[in-house]
């Protein structure tokens, strides 16, 4: 929120926020295969667990403390990043964290995560199947009135702002000569929220002065399936976010739904056999940007190395200049002692375990 509050100080001031990152994060030129992209490198936003949720978490744990909330949920996956990122962040902000999590396909990514979530020892919600969430968000948000459920990845026009003042981030950092303007932003889309608040964001920035370039395409890279990636399902949710920056006392940004949809791309051929499954293409891109770059940036998988696939796909034909927005954290978690993750649910045990 650094960046929003230097350019448009009047607006970010109305946002509740909580300073959790350690911003700007870099950016920095690689060479893959004979050319160059840009990386963005959001893993990188926090020591102790980065990525992109750092931005969203930021902007809800604002609003958590604002309401009065003593506990905020996520949603999300048994190896959710935004559940293990909210579970490590909320005692910097005074919040207790609990998740609600179902089954996805097991994968070392993952298991990663889940195994942290079991260890950290807040309270978990096991559901049988991602139908179940939204009768449980409603029953566990009923419950008790100093606790906050949030959506899947944190998709609201709340979370949206911390991806939103991330464009006005990557302005400052292309004015100052780190990079070029991009033609194109390659990134995960899963739950929405960082897309959306980018492409809410870039309109934003022009209108108010800061972006002085031709917007960019934004790639989106489906790791979840349509209707939730959905192109106008994205579009809208960006216009909704920009009608809330106005609300709150930003500019007026004269762009139609429309004129939204054309700077969003929703790339579909990276999916793969679905969520949470790897594919050879993954697999191959963590390998080409491991050999170009030793430090970085991590990919997993599941979401990050599906968005790079995609940006090898577009380097190889000659789109550019080109940017990845590497959304997983950098830090390795610890893996837990099996004492710690006999603690959890029998069900996530067995998928823990599980070949």
């Amino acid at each position: 929120m650094l960046a929003l509050a230097r350019h448009l100080p009047r607006l970010a001031a109305r946002i509740p926020w909580v300073p959790l990152g350690q911003w700007p994060t870099p950016v920095h030129e690689i060479t893959v295969e004979h050319g160059p992209v840009w990386v963005k490198e959001e893993g990188v936003s926090n020591p102790r667990y980065g990525g992109n949720k750092v931005r969203t978490l930021e902007v809800w744990f604002g609003h958590a403390r604002a309401r009065g909330a003593k506990r905020i949920w996520s949603i999300g996956a048994y190896g959710s990043n935004h559940a293990i990122a909210t579970v490590l962040h909320a005692p910097a902000a005074g919040l207790e964290a609990g998740a609600i999590v179902f089954p996805q396909p097991p994968s070392e990514w993952a298991r990663e995560n889940c195994a942290a979530l079991i260890a950290s020892g807040c309270p978990i919600v096991r559901l049988r199947s991602v139908i179940e969430v939204p009768f449980a968000s409603m029953i566990v948000a009923r419950r008790a009135r100093d606790e906050i459920v949030m959506p899947p990845g944190g998709a609201t026009t709340i979370g949206a702002f911390g991806a939103l003042s991330a464009a006005f981030e990557l302005a400052e950092q292309i004015e100052a000569g780190d990079a070029p303007p991009p033609r194109r932003i390659v990134l995960a889309v899963g739950s929405t929220c960082t897309t959306a608040g980018l492409l809410a964001g870039f309109a934003l920035a022009h209108a108010a002065g800061v972006w002085r370039w031709p917007a960019p395409i934004l790639h989106g890279v489906r790791v979840t399936p349509w209707p939730v990636t959905s192109r106008l399902r994205i579009a809208e949710y960006a216009r909704q976010t920009l009608a809330r920056a106005e609300q709150l006392g930003g500019p007026r940004v004269g762009i139609s739904l429309a004129e939204l949809r054309a700077r969003l791309f929703v790339d579909g051929r990276e999916l793969g056999p679905g969520y949470g499954r790897t594919t050879p293409q993954g697999v191959a891109a963590i390998a080409a940007l491991a050999a170009a770059t030793p430090r970085g940036p991590r990919l997993d998988g599941v979401y990050s190395a599906k968005a790079a696939a995609a940006l090898l796909r577009l380097h190889r034909a000659g789109h550019g200049p080109l940017m990845f927005w590497a959304s997983k954290s950098t830090q390795v978690l610890p893996t837990p002692s099996a004492d710690a993750i006999r603690t959890g649910p029998h069900a996530m045990q067995r998928w823990l375990s599980s070949a």
